[in-house]
């Protein structure tokens, strides 16, 4: 199945199709368990999960490349694998995307920070020339084999050099072959609402919980012509705070029984990690 191409249909139908993000195979399980369309692997929330590091740009291409195919192999979505800076210059970018494609990824998403990068919506961030993006964006629209392999191109110029340079670089990156446009970290509604209207590639919005970008309701972003409203790292927050909790409750009773209501059942544990397919298939191979 060519789920590039499904993954680019629903993008250009612009109605601000909620994307959580998954940090493993198993947050990409209870995503598409849960209904949702497509997922996105996060370079953020792999880093914390994988390290548990801050998103200062520690993981590296092998690390993305594996956690791309455990993800493809593990549910049947469309997948956007962020790959941050494409580590490196465009030859790296170039490389970045035939592994990825050749992975599982159905789309990419690099960014125009300087190398280290940093989170979105940390402060201290620092962007490369726009001439050196176009040639990486260049790059891996050459590099790609399915046509409908997206590249989506962030900017993150907006908290460097202020919003009108990042829709400038926004538009050229579409010039440039960019499928999708990612402005990163609008600070308030003015700039979403700019942002929405200044750029005719379908577009990301990025809400992270806590950011610097307020949080709209699904029907305003829809109704601005959004593609994709992402929750990068939603499950992974989700998860700390049921641990948190769940832990709590075990450290301060000393148990903690399926009742609490602090933990999933050992049976949707088995369900999600596909335990009743092994026993079906270790039934058929003897």
């Amino acid at each position: 199945m060519n789920y590039a191409a499904i993954l680019r249909e629903k993008l250009n139908q612009r109605r601000a199709l909620i994307v959580p993000g998954a940090a493993n195979a198993l947050a990409a399980r209870v995503i598409e368990s849960m209904g949702f369309e497509a997922i996105y692997l996060s370079g953020a929330g792999l880093t914390n999960t994988f390290y548990g590091l801050p998103d200062l740009g520690f993981i590296n291409l092998t690390d993305l490349a594996g956690h791309t195919s455990a993800i493809k192999d593990a549910v049947r979505l469309p997948l956007i694998v962020d790959a941050d800076t494409g580590f490196g210059n465009a030859l790296n970018v170039r490389q970045t995307v035939k592994v990825l494609e050749r992975a599982g990824a159905d789309a990419v998403q690099l960014e125009d920070q300087e190398s280290p990068k940093r989170c979105g919506h940390f402060n201290d961030k620092s962007v490369i020339g726009s001439s050196e993006m176009i040639g990486k964006i260049k790059a891996a629209v050459d590099a790609r084999t399915n046509p409908d392999f997206m590249i989506i191109a962030r900017t993150d110029a907006n908290a460097v050099n202020g919003m009108q340079d990042a829709l400038d670089r926004a538009n050229l990156y579409r010039e440039a072959g960019a499928d999708v446009l990612f402005v990163e970290a609008p600070k308030n509604l003015g700039e979403i609402k700019r942002i929405a209207s200044s750029l005719s590639s379908p577009q990301i919005i990025n809400i992270v919980i806590g950011g610097k970008t307020p949080t709209l309701s699904h029907a305003e972003l829809k109704e601005m012509g959004f593609a994709v409203v992402l929750y990068a790292n939603a499950a992974l927050q989700g998860a700390v705070m049921g641990m948190q909790n769940a832990l709590g409750k075990l450290k301060d009773s000393g148990q903690l029984e399926e009742s609490s209501g602090l933990v999933a059942s050992f049976e949707l544990r088995q369900a999600l990690v596909q335990k009743p397919l092994m026993d079906e298939l270790e039934t058929k191979y003897k």
